[in-house]
């Protein structure tokens, strides 16, 4: 499975995106053929090796025409609809856009609709947003991971004025993404390169266990004092047998709380969207029973679910750690059997069925209803 992970040690931007891939080896002259075909005249593009501190990379600039003018959000959509992009491009442009756009207007009070990118914004931002897709899609990426996001400090210039860092924009579009501050008075990470890589990421943390074909650095505008300003795009292969993703363990020793509380502790983690909760007996200072507590968690969820044990325990703190997972590919069919449809879950290992599991809310349903044996059902499904 082909895989990108971007190393956002000087932050992101979507020009930095889109130079880090052509350094990767992304056809230049097959990219703006393809970008030809949302029928936007007011550009020209360039790409130029520069250094960046002691190492070289791709810088990636879109050069505006004079005549260039500004578009409102509904004018984008109908420029992307309209255009010649093949389909699977039209949907994820759109898509970005749609959320630019959400928050961009939630920012400054005004419908969706009155959304308007300015002459310069405007032309970056759309061929930034498609071409990032673009790109994606000539090499082929069916995963995309990602670092943490460095989000610098200080103020920045905007058309609106002096604004703090991250920008507004910045902040709304990197809710549940990891972030961390930045070195440095200046801005690390845009709005534009806030909403492909929230949008498009598959996950954010570690890279990925995979075997590494490209490698590409794509150049910001400026020379940063403490390190090189370059965006790191990682290409490679990783495993079509097993997935893998990264999630948060959290876990704390109980031993002083009624037992009653446990099973509803389990219920609402489980409700809010934990991936697992499980208790484990063990023995705690003073001899005492207690329990581990352990739940696995989705990186971005993992503050709610500390949240919730905090206040719903009588523990004063936590353990977090990262954990790398693999799994099996798996997928979910409904399957016709005598007792009715049934979902099953199928495992695969390359390419084949090792394993299947009938989903066990629907037995018991069966089984209740029709009074028969659950590990009947069970078995013969």
């Amino acid at each position: 499975m082909k895989t990108a992970y971007f190393d956002c040690f000087s932050g992101i931007s979507g020009d930095m995106i889109l130079g880090s891939l052509i350094d990767a080896g992304l056809d230049f002259n097959r990219f703006k053929k393809e970008l030809g075909f949302l029928n936007l005249k007011e550009y020209s593009l360039q790409a130029k090796k520069v250094k960046r501190g002691s190492l070289m990379g791709t810088k990636f600039d879109v050069i505006i025409n004079k005549n260039a003018k500004g578009r409102a959000y509904n004018e984008i959509i109908k420029l992307i609809k309209n255009s010649g992009l093949n389909k699977k491009v039209k949907e994820k442009s759109l898509k970005i856009f749609q959320r630019l756009a959400v928050s961009e207007a939630k920012l400054h009070g005004v419908p969706v609709s009155k959304v308007h990118f300015h002459e310069l914004s405007s032309i970056d931002t759309i061929v930034d947003i498609v071409g990032s897709v673009i790109a994606f899609d000539i090499l082929g990426i069916e995963k995309i991971y990602s670092s943490s996001l460095p989000l610098g400090q200080g103020v920045v210039k905007t058309m609106h004025g002096m604004l703090p860092v991250p920008a507004p924009a910045t902040a709304d579009l990197l809710r549940d993404v990891p972030v961390r501050l930045g070195d440095g008075t200046f801005e690390l990470v845009t709005p534009t390169g806030a909403v492909i890589i929230s949008e498009m990421s598959d996950g954010f943390g570690k890279c990925p266990e995979m075997k590494i074909k490209n490698i590409g650095y794509g150049a910001g505008g400026r020379d940063l004092p403490n390190t090189p300003n370059l965006l790191r795009v990682i290409i490679g292969e990783s495993s079509e047998n097993e997935e893998e993703d990264i999630i948060t363990v959290i876990e704390t020793n109980i031993d002083d709380m009624n037992p009653q509380i446990l099973g509803y502790l389990m219920e609402k983690l489980m409700q809010k969207g934990a991936l697992d909760v499980f208790f484990t007996p063990v023995y705690g200072k003073k001899n005492r029973p207690g329990i581990l507590l352990t739940v696995l968690s989705e990186i971005p969820k993992a503050d709610n679910f500390i949240k919730i044990i905090l206040e719903e325990t009588t523990v004063f703190g936590v353990r977090m750690y990262e954990t790398r997972r693999k799994k099996l590919k798996r997928e979910i069919k409904e399957v016709k059997t005598k007792y009715g449809k049934v979902k099953v879950k199928y495992g695969y290992l390359n390419g084949k069925i090792i394993k299947s599991q009938p989903e066990y809310e629907d037995c018991k349903k069966i089984a209740e209803e029709k009074n028969i044996q659950l590990n009947k059902i069970l078995r013969e499904i």
